[in-house]
């Protein structure tokens, strides 16, 4: 259980001039992550575009991360509306020797709860690795309470849940009843809320560039600090704001570009963070990222 708690970054994917994916930037990435404090990553989740790349793609991403962080604790998200790649993934993860598989729930159809069901214990029976749902009800579609909630954390092949919601009655609830599965907060807004309703960590986008300020929300909340905890969330509140005035994953590429680590833009449709635009998201997150 230990080697599952804390703060675990949810990996951009950078890209060339080409569009292909710049491997020397993501082990970079990577490293400047481990430095930061992280326990490990959540490898080819929605923050690494997952639905824009290909399934080589993917596989790619995964070697690399396990290439340069094998210390590192690791999660392979490996959902995708066709199953076979989803269980070609996930075999892949088990072959890399990752900790554990995540999958959203499969979207878009609006599937019964026994479809997602089956879909999640034939991913977990396919790829051999504990399996962590991935909640994330306003992108999926798919909202569950604790009754669904208990169909994966009451079966041993379930580490937990990736929890990505602000319901947190239901996250504490699936923390009381299950109090030896991992329970991961989010939102990265909300890190601090959900510390305080059970959670064991957190799986964050912003941490690619500011995982310290996490790890040390996470320290203090340990420690019984809740002001100098709610300072620091308040900070990285105020670069959150920003970011979903520009579009979230394109001011992340933006700010570790500037950093030294060459992201390039998203894929498309995805737009273009450029011109004054960047340059005044630029003026006004970096200096409060390096405070």
């Amino acid at each position: 259980m230990e080697k599952l708690k804390g703060i675990f970054t949810a990996l951009l994917t950078p890209f060339d001039e080409n569009n292909k994916v710049n491997e020397k930037s993501l082990a970079d990435l990577v490293r400047m992550n481990v430095k930061m404090g992280v326990k490990g990553f959540y490898v080819g989740g929605s923050t690494a575009e997952a639905f824009l790349l290909s399934t080589d793609e993917r596989k790619l991403i995964m070697d690399i991360v396990k290439d340069t962080a094998p210390e590192c604790t690791l999660i392979a998200h490996i959902g995708s509306l066709d199953e076979r790649v989803a269980l070609e993934l996930g075999k892949h993860a088990k072959n890399l020797s990752y900790d554990l598989v995540s999958s959203v729930a499969p979207f878009y159809f609006k599937f019964s709860f026994d479809e997602i069901k089956n879909y999640y214990y034939r991913l977990a029976d396919g790829s051999e690795l504990p399996m962590l749902v991935y909640h994330f009800p306003n992108f999926s579609g798919v909202n569950m309470g604790i009754k669904e909630m208990s169909a994966f954390l009451a079966d041993d092949r379930f580490a937990g849940i990736k929890y990505t919601s602000n319901d947190f009655f239901t996250l504490e609830r699936c923390k009381a009843h299950f109090p030896d599965k991992v329970i991961y907060n989010g939102f990265d807004e909300m890190f601090l809320a959900g510390l305080s309703m059970g959670a064991d960590g957190a799986i964050g986008s912003t941490y690619n560039f500011m995982a310290n300020k996490f790890v040390k929300i996470n320290l203090l909340f340990a420690q019984n600090k809740l002001a100098e905890a709610r300072k620091l969330q308040n900070e990285a509140n105020e670069i959150i704001e920003a970011l979903i005035k520009v579009g979230v994953m394109a001011g992340e590429k933006a700010v570790v570009s500037a950093m030294g680590i060459p992201m390039g833009n998203c894929r498309e449709p995805f737009g273009k963070l450029e011109g004054d635009a960047l340059k005044q998201f630029l003026d006004f997150v970096l200096p409060k990222i390096e405070a």
